[in-house]
């Protein structure tokens, strides 16, 4: 199903860095996934979503580039990761980036990236915080998928995670940092992961030829964060369940990449960008302050 491509992602100190592929690379066993679940960044109606179910609800708070004309090569970000163990196995909350480009007459032509962590025991088994990953090429309807459980991105040897692995919040909270970027040597998008935004290290890379609508740009970028839950039931905390404000979680080090592999912050393309949160009695966002906002809300909608 489609579902709001999310992403976490930040900066490489060395940009554009040349890597070599995985010869070596032990993969994972992968396995097709049982079922697509994606949301994605809709410029037409600002979001576009779904789960494996029609009674199921998403729900955003997040901010995001304007329209389709634009042209990116890559985001980053840093991500304040929260642990709910009492989340129910219909339920789930994230926070991340998206990366994406489509035509703008047919939603179904969505290629998209997303990075980020999520707490999701439809796909885990468990209630844990995992790091994630996600790809589709047309809009999660034959393509893509979480983590490693299809062929698509490949990982590198001595990445600092893999796709899908815990991770442990201390005292309920820890911090990742994260960079999705087009390389311009090889014209891959490549992943950056680390506990902070100047210690980033190759996780592995999404190859073009992935890709029909993103193998030479992307035309809009999203952070923030994403619930679901069953329609009939109240949605799960978002963030780390308080309102936005100085105690919430938070997204920092939100910057683009452009064609030369400079990363910015958004002093100067802050108009670019809209918040984007529907359900402003659960879920909210903060204005943003320098490179960084505030985000989530305690849930409790029923769509």
């Amino acid at each position: 199903m489609r579902e709001f491509v999310h992403l976490v992602i930040l900066a490489c100190v060395v940009p554009w860095c040349n890597l070599g592929t995985a010869s070596g690379y032990y993969e994972h066993p992968r396995k097709l996934p049982k079922y697509r679940d994606v949301a994605t960044l809709n410029s037409s109606s600002g979001l576009s979503g779904g789960m494996s179910k029609s009674d199921d609800a998403t729900y955003f708070a997040l901010y995001k580039t304007f329209g389709i004309a634009a042209t990116y090569f890559g985001a980053t970000a840093t991500f304040d990761v929260q642990g709910f163990p009492d989340i129910k196995d219909t339920e789930a909350s994230s926070g991340k980036i998206w990366i994406q480009n489509y035509d703008n007459k047919d939603a179904s032509t969505l290629n998209s990236l997303q990075a980020g962590w999520q707490i999701k025991p439809s796909v885990y088994g468990d209630s844990k915080t995992h790091f994630f990953i996600y790809w589709t090429a047309d809009a999660g309807k034959t393509t893509g998928c979480f983590d490693l459980k299809c062929v698509g991105f490949v990982p590198v040897n001595g990445a600092p995670i893999t796709p899908g692995d815990t991770l442990e919040p201390a005292n309920g909270q820890k911090k990742i940092s994260a960079k999705i970027f087009k390389n311009k040597d090889d014209g891959d998008w490549w992943l950056y992961y680390g506990s902070e935004i100047n210690n980033l290290r190759p996780v592995g890379y999404w190859p073009k030829s992935l890709f029909t609508n993103m193998q030479y740009h992307a035309s809009q970028i999203g952070w923030g964060g994403v619930t679901h839950a069953n329609s009939k039931e109240s949605s799960p905390p978002m963030g780390n369940g308080q309102w936005p404000g100085e105690t919430s979680a938070s997204v920092q080090n939100i910057q683009y990449v452009d064609s030369r592999g400079q990363v910015s912050a958004p002093t100067g393309w802050i108009l670019s960008l809209g918040a984007f949160a529907p359900n402003k009695k659960c879920y909210q966002v903060s204005p943003i302050e320098g490179n960084k906002f505030y985000y989530g809300g305690p849930g409790g909608c029923k769509n």
